[in-house]
């Protein structure tokens, strides 16, 4: 009986493959034959996938992008607004192993993106979707009345998307010193200075 076949299973195995070869050799060392050697299957099964690298970069992009918001949509959110905001952006941080393996290839895939305009297009994609997650805990702030009164709403939206992005950057790039603990204290402590201070 001939086996049966999960392809989609396949093409996440070997995106997964394409994640791990691309953090240890950086872009120029993900080729077909290393990619598809981590995977264990044969260049040639894996070209019946990916085409082209683009695609197997599209994809593994795409891949990223998909597991943080199906882990956002998994959230249990507590109903206090600031402490839920936190949750809801450490999603995007290198808080753990695995977030920081995929922050670090969307790194590396971002700089492919700058000469590849089909994956540009996904990671405008992205960003607008992440700028709409922010966008949505800033209102959130504001809806329940503890956002500051003279906040600008639209401000902090690019505030807090610069501090993400910069947490994101220097923990993968100095982990020993942007640490899990200081990217979620540094996250706490942002969104408590978007806040009313409570009196005691």
């Amino acid at each position: 009986m001939p086996k049966i076949v999960n392809h989609e299973k396949l093409k996440v195995k070997v995106a997964e493959a394409a994640w791990r070869v691309l953090r240890r050799e950086g872009l120029e060392g993900a080729t077909v034959r290393k990619i598809a050697e981590e995977a264990g299957i044969s260049p040639g099964s894996m070209r019946h996938y990916f085409s082209t690298q683009s695609d197997l970069i599209y994809y593994s992009m795409n891949l990223v992008s998909e597991r943080v918001k199906k882990r956002i949509q998994n959230l249990k959110f507590t109903g206090n607004p600031s402490h839920d905001a936190c949750l809801l952006l450490f999603e995007f941080l290198p808080i753990d192993e695995e977030k920081r393996a995929e922050m670090e290839v969307w790194l590396i895939f971002n700089m492919k993106a700058l000469s590849d305009p089909t994956l540009q297009e996904l990671v405008d994609k992205v960003y607008l979707e992440t700028k709409q997650g922010i966008a949505f805990i800033i209102d959130a702030l504001i809806q329940h009345g503890i956002a500051r009164e003279n906040m600008n709403r639209d401000v902090e939206i690019q505030v807090l998307y610069a501090l993400l992005d910069g947490l994101t950057l220097q923990g993968i790039m100095k982990p020993e010193i942007v640490t899990p603990e200081f990217i979620k204290r540094t996250i706490n402590h942002h969104i408590e200075s978007l806040c009313i201070k409570r009196a005691e």
